[in-house]
């Protein structure tokens, strides 16, 4: 008997929705190729399925930020707005663009995102502290808010414009771009910076999500019961992030990440595909 596509499309969901409660980051990264080789989708109908179990998991995991009143709103809404208004252009660039180019393109960042994750690892792991250095944004004391300069604005700015972008064209929800942007331009702490990342990628999706759905491209049949397990899973993983250290996470994150980018540069070259 041949296995059941909502059965299969949930447990894919589950797997993103305990990479985004680990990482506040990465479930669209590992969305995207979960769909094109679970469920043999092509990147175009891949990639606002992947979205809308990010989105949706990113905006439960943003109110229960928002609850513990760590999530930087006035941030999130800028980078978040940007990345609305740019999400279409890349929804608009990947129906003009063909598969495999595609495939090759999220094979590179997914190998890039997985070094950079390994990178972070190691300062922390042989128990180093990061050198300090001044932030485009920075927390003023007195306010504890982030104190609002030009160079602040533009950083979070291209930020938003860069994981909107993305998020169209690859169906990515953006968090492997925000989240290293934000522990670089400002100096929130790490549980700020993913709970922000989160809000953030809570509205980008909806950018993409619109703009696909205005193209006809959204498979509904799988995007729900994927969906539905994606959120299932970053509820019941908020539990084990609790118990796993930052920088063996990472390193799990890393290797998962390299393998894939592999898989998905095989794919796009054409060394591998699938039959039926």
């Amino acid at each position: 008997m041949p296995a059941d596509p909502t059965l299969i499309a949930a447990l894919l969901g589950g797997v993103v929705g305990l990479v985004v409660s680990l990482s506040g980051a990465g479930g669209g990264i590992i969305a995207v190729p979960l769909l094109v080789f679970g469920l043999h989708l092509e990147m175009v109908a891949a990639a606002p399925v992947g979205l809308i179990a990010v989105g949706l998991a990113a905006f439960v995991g943003a109110l229960l930020g928002l609850r513990d009143g760590i999530v930087r709103y006035r941030a999130a809404a800028l980078i978040g707005i940007l990345g609305m208004a740019t999400a279409p252009l890349g929804v608009w660039l990947a129906q003009r663009l063909p598969n495999p180019p595609l495939l090759i393109a999220f094979g590179l960042l997914l190998a890039l995102t997985g070094w950079r994750s390994w990178q972070r690892a190691r300062p922390c792991a042989n128990g180093e502290a990061a050198p300090h250095a001044r932030h485009a944004c920075e927390i003023n004391p007195d306010e504890g808010r982030l104190r609002w300069t030009a160079p602040c604005a533009r950083a979070l700015a291209a930020t938003g414009a860069v994981s909107g972008l993305l998020s169209g064209l690859l169906g990515v929800g953006g968090g492997f771009v925000i989240v290293p942007a934000l522990t670089r331009h400002t100096d929130l702490d790490h549980r700020s910076i993913l709970a922000t990342s989160l809000a953030v990628i809570a509205l980008v999706s909806v950018g993409g999500i619109g703009a696909a759905a205005l193209h006809g491209h959204i498979a509904v049949a799988i995007a729900l019961p994927f969906a539905a397990g994606a959120l299932a899973a970053l509820l019941a993983g908020r539990q084990l992030a609790a118990r796993l250290q930052g920088p063996q996470l990472q390193r799990i994150f890393a290797v998962v990440c390299v393998v894939v980018a592999l898989l998905m540069l095989a794919r796009g070259g054409g060394l591998i595909g699938f039959t039926g």
